[in-house]
């Protein structure tokens, strides 16, 4: 698990990416989505929340994904969410937002026209707040319609995938208890989903009608869930915590794997690769595995005996992006020449099935310069840079790579966009 520099609160790991979009493939099909159409993001934060942005991004918070009991209840919220694009709302909700900003500045306009006129700035202020009382509860009305139809595109895409929406209706239950908390204490989610009783009694009637309501959620996500709850709670929870909560007498998969993660953490070594080569043992094919193994080799200096974890990572998922740039970090700290274009190779794979961790970035270009590929290196230092938000550095390190590489050529030309844009963007 990887913290992105970019973006500090985003966390990035394989495995509960992995799990997310397990929870949303048929989700998507069913709103005839691509995969790639739509991604999805884990921002580190305790409140209870999940949200749309431009671009078709989807944003769950750990909190939200830590409270969900089971794996419906984070599909519920899924599939409310791509109501909302599938629905255009957040393009809508922007012009709306323009709308009542509108009606707000010309109620100000016309309160300060009575003003004048009453030679009064009492009424100014009371005809200003008043218009932007209206635009506010407007807005909220807006709002409240949305999520009205984003529910009920969930409960569409539920029922067309045979599945329960019971998961959505425990999930708007565990926030309804949130509304009796002052707006301050209250999370995210009520805010931007304004939550009504009767968006809870609809999803209700909906249950009480519908033939699938029984239909219980697979074991397979059974299984990945409670993996996905031990994982969260190992990394974020104080190990401490995580080591109370899984007792050493459970033996489940989930358990054992918490623990070797809070041991993990609170520099216990010798525990936590005992248990995670328990879980080998037991799963010798499981990827995620043999890649917290290589993490707890690696950062414990045990560099060749992470390598060959890593190497078996990528060997089960040679596709996962953020696992070659495990393996090639690994293969540069052993600066070996004979490793380095290897490690290229890896970053070189990773870069084509995502782009946007600063990460694969600044070890390519670490890469590059110890291949004496220097115009290379500056031109990844660059983009790493312009993910990082550091303009002025990226522009100087594109200048340096337009210097060193060869004019005009595709690599030249990437560069030359960094050093002519104040703000560039990465190329996919």
């Amino acid at each position: 698990m990887a913290s992105n520099p970019a973006q500090a609160a985003t966390i990035r790991d394989a495995e509960i990416e992995h799990t997310i979009r397990s929870y949303a493939s048929p989700l998507l099909t069913a709103n005839g989505l691509e995969p790639s159409d739509v991604t999805f993001h884990i921002v580190k934060d305790d409140s209870v929340n999940a949200f749309v942005t431009g671009g078709q991004k989807i944003f769950l918070t750990t909190g939200m994904l830590m409270a969900a009991a089971h794996p419906g209840q984070v599909i519920g919220v899924l599939s409310h969410e791509l109501g909302h694009i599938t629905g255009g709302h957040l393009a809508r909700l922007s012009s709306a937002f323009d709308q009542r900003r509108k009606q707000a500045l010309i109620g100000r306009v016309i309160g300060v026209a009575m003003g004048i006129l009453a030679k009064d700035a009492r009424v100014v202020a009371a005809t200003s707040a008043k218009a932007q009382d209206i635009a506010r509860k407007s807005l909220h009305k807006y709002t409240r319609s949305q999520e009205q139809a984003a529910d009920q595109a969930a409960i569409n895409t539920l029922d067309h995938n045979r599945m329960s929406a019971r998961g959505l209706l425990e999930f708007l239950e565990l926030l309804q208890n949130q509304e009796l908390l002052v707006r301050s204490r209250q999370d995210p989610y009520l805010i931007s989903h304004p939550l009504t009783s009767s968006r809870i009694a609809f999803v209700r009637n909906h249950i009480a009608g519908s033939p699938f309501s029984n239909t219980p959620v697979t074991e397979r996500l059974n299984s990945i869930h409670k993996r996905l709850l031990a994982k969260l709670r190992g990394f974020i929870n104080p190990p401490a915590k995580t080591l109370y909560l899984y007792k050493p007498e459970d033996q489940a998969i989930g358990p054992r794997y918490g623990r070797a993660i809070a041991f993990y953490r609170n520099s216990q070594f010798v525990e936590a690769i005992k248990l995670i080569n328990g879980l080998i043992k037991e799963l010798p094919n499981d990827t995620f595995f043999h890649e917290l193994k290589g993490q707890i080799l690696f950062e414990n200096g045990k560099l060749t005996d992470a390598l060959r974890s890593y190497e078996r990572a990528v060997t089960l998922r040679p596709s996962e992006p953020l696992l070659r740039v495990g393996l090639a970090h690994v293969q540069i700290e052993l600066n070996q020449p004979n490793l380095i274009n290897s490690a290229i190779q890896n970053l070189e794979q990773a870069l084509r099935f995502d782009r946007l961790m600063p990460l694969t970035w600044r070890l390519a270009a670490i890469a590059y310069g110890r291949g004496d590929r220097l115009g290379l290196s500056a031109l990844m230092s660059a983009q790493y840079n312009t993910l990082i938000g550091r303009h002025s550095d990226a522009r100087g390190q594109a200048k340096r790579a337009m210097r060193l590489l060869p004019e005009k050529s595709p690599n030249w030309l990437r560069a030359q966009e960094i050093s002519n844009s104040s703000s560039p963007a990465i190329r996919r």
